[in-house]
């Protein structure tokens, strides 16, 4: 074997290795326990220079701190009890029927993955969905399977939705509110596009008729009736937060220092009443898997440098045109399925950046929906497993697969044309 075949192997090797681990978690490992000794292996063995490696660590390391914080963020945010409040909602205005349960799911769903990221979703809302189809007797399976997908394809609206997103806001040279608006028709039309999929897909199952829990005693029943209460204060902050991404992005300023904002009110006050500790705090920013992200950074470039990524650049269409923006997304969908959607966009996102605005979002939307074809497209849907298998329920993979190759087409194709039209009609 040539030495330049080799250099190019061991790259390739280390990727696939840390890739099968973060999907398998033998014992419950977190994923830096073989990224970072990866990456270190790389720099050794001159896969990748110290300058590069380090240059890739600096330039992710704003993107992961603005991801601790919106998980910490979001944290907070269920500690409060935003969730079950949101759950409860939803139960009482669409728990008449497992149709209208569906719908009242996507709602929430897409809110929570546009504004607190899809990991919230995944991790959050999950059990909440599992309790409230309970609580309204409906089947859980269409609303369970509905949060995995939305927690891929509801996650375009916002550079705070995803990670992919957070890559590609720093690639495209956008604002926030300029990604925002881009991105809102794309949004808009995938969300329907699986939930018309879902409709016709889950049929059976939301043609049986609810039969809710059996009453609870009269002592309990106004209780029941409310609710959990709507906890405002965490609503306002959550809401000003929100504001402060758009505002202050016109201005140069970081979104994550609006991030940093609510997570301060919202920590702080925690603090002070003694709800929350800083050990807490910090568990919940996931400092191992940011870890890990920094880390398949350096294993990525480790890859582009060695050479196969140039066949990719070959491969990627080039311009704005409808053909060539379908194309980019599909590439980008095909990719994340065969080596998950966070290598998949750290490699094609120097290839697309060049070309402007417009490819890097369609590879945006290729990571974000393609995912919903396979578990190991997305370590949001690997991590919606392990959640259910907490429950006592598994995930049917024929299904899941099934479900994909109908949704996936059809909102890749809807989305890429929204966004073909948002460029024309915005401009990028």
């Amino acid at each position: 074997m040539s030495t330049a075949v080799l250099s190019a192997a061991v790259p390739v090797a280390l990727l696939l290795g840390v890739l099968v681990f973060a999907v398998v978690r033998p014992r419950g490992l977190p994923e830096a326990t073989v990224a970072v000794p990866a990456a270190a292996l790389a720099v050794t063995l001159g896969a990748v220079t110290p300058d590069a490696a380090w240059t890739q660590v600096r330039d992710l390391l704003p993107v992961v701190g603005f991801l601790a914080l919106i998980l910490v963020l979001a944290h907070l945010c269920a500690r409060d009890g935003l969730f079950e409040a949101a759950g409860a909602l939803v139960a009482r205005r669409y728990g008449s029927s497992p149709r209208q349960l569906l719908a009242g799911v996507f709602v929430l769903a897409c809110a929570v993955t546009a504004v607190l990221s899809l990991d919230a979703t995944v991790v959050l809302l999950t059990p909440v969905v599992l309790a409230t189809a309970v609580r309204a007797g409906a089947p859980a399976r269409p609303h369970l399977y509905a949060v995995a997908h939305l927690a891929n394809s509801a996650s375009l609206l916002l550079p705070v939705s995803n990670l992919t997103n957070l890559l590609a806001f720093t690639a495209s040279g956008l604002s926030f509110s300029r990604f925002a608006v881009l991105m809102a028709l794309p949004w808009l039309v995938s969300v329907g596009v699986e939930y018309a999929v879902f409709r016709r897909f889950f049929r059976a199952d939301l043609a049986v008729p609810a039969s809710p829990e059996a009453a609870s005693p009269k002592a309990e029943e106004t209780e029941e009736a409310e609710g959990p209460a709507v906890p405002r204060f965490t609503l306002v902050v959550l809401a000003l937060t929100l504001a402060g991404f758009a505002v202050t992005s016109p201005f140069g300023v970081e979104p994550a220092w609006a991030a940093l904002g609510g997570v301060v009110l919202l920590g702080g006050r925690a603090l002070l009443r003694r709800r929350a500790t800083v050990r807490e705090l910090a568990g919940a920013a996931s400092p191992l898997f940011c870890l890990f992200v920094l880390a398949l950074g350096v294993v990525v470039q480790a890859v582009v440098a060695g050479g196969p990524a140039d066949g990719l650049g070959r491969v990627l269409p080039s311009g704005h045109s409808l053909p060539a923006l379908l194309g980019v997304a599909a590439v980008a969908a095909v990719l994340a399925n065969l080596v998950n959607n966070l290598p998949a966009v750290l490699v094609l996102l120097p290839l697309a950046a060049p070309a402007g605005p417009g490819p890097v979002l369609a590879v945006l939307i290729g990571v974000n929906l393609g995912p919903n074809l396979t578990y190991a497209g997305s370590l949001a849907t690997l991590l919606w497993r392990r959640v259910l298998h907490g429950h006592g329920i598994a995930a049917d993979i024929g299904l899941f697969t099934r479900l994909g190759l109908i949704a996936v087409p059809a909102t890749l194709v809807a989305a890429t044309v929204a966004l073909w039209v948002s460029l024309r009609v915005v401009g990028a």
